[in-house]
């Protein structure tokens, strides 16, 4: 009767075991393709499980990222910002990200991250609800380029609504061969009148 309970215990234990270890597993991916931080709830929401269960899987996972316990310190971590989590590039590995970023994507803009591009450096700093009411597009991917090659950066995320606002960086400047975002020229004259759409 002993060995059956300890047996049952045990077994137990390893049930209960697995919803952590696949969720831990289900954050990471879901952290890996976010764009923005993301709330307990919508974490558990989109993992089905109790935000309880959520709020303790990430303090296990900000522990390891962090080299807490036997692994080592990742490049990488856990971030609450803006009421919510999301995986930054730990900021002891920023100039190695900086660097391989500029030599590793030597590639022209497709038009479409120009024009977004162009969007947030006329209306910065926007995020990227307004950059895609804009643009009448979806534009995640395009602002995930523009990130990733260094000429946009994360301004500040709005305390109500959690949306992150984007600006242009140095590296943007650089590119286009200006000392400063006013030396963009005038938009104005750039932009039709309407008098196409006219008959005369």
């Amino acid at each position: 009767m002993e060995t059956n309970a300890v047996m049952t215990d045990a077994a137990t234990e390893a049930i209960e075991a697995d919803p952590i270890v696949d969720l831990a597993r289900g954050l990471e991916a879901i952290f890996m393709v976010a764009d923005e931080p993301q709330s307990l709830v919508s974490l558990a929401t989109a993992l089905n499980a109790p935000v309880a269960k959520i709020r303790k899987t990430i303090s296990a996972l900000r522990a390891d990222f962090n080299g807490e316990g036997d692994g080592p310190r990742r490049g990488f971590e856990l971030r609450e910002v803006g009421g919510g989590w999301r995986i930054y590039v730990r900021a002891d590995y920023d100039a190695a990200v900086r660097d391989f970023v500029f030599t590793q994507n030597p590639s022209r803009l497709s038009q479409a991250a120009l024009e977004t591009l162009a969007v947030i450096a006329y209306k910065q700093p926007i995020s990227r609800g307004a950059v895609a009411a804009v643009r009448a597009v979806n534009v995640d991917s395009v602002v995930r380029t523009l990130l990733g090659r260094g000429l946009i950066t994360e301004a500040f995320t709005d305390n109500e609504t959690g949306a992150i606002h984007y600006e242009t960086t140095e590296l943007m400047l650089v590119q286009l061969g200006i000392n400063s975002i006013a030396e963009l020229p005038p938009i104005s004259p750039l932009l039709s009148d309407g008098s196409d759409g006219f008959d005369e």
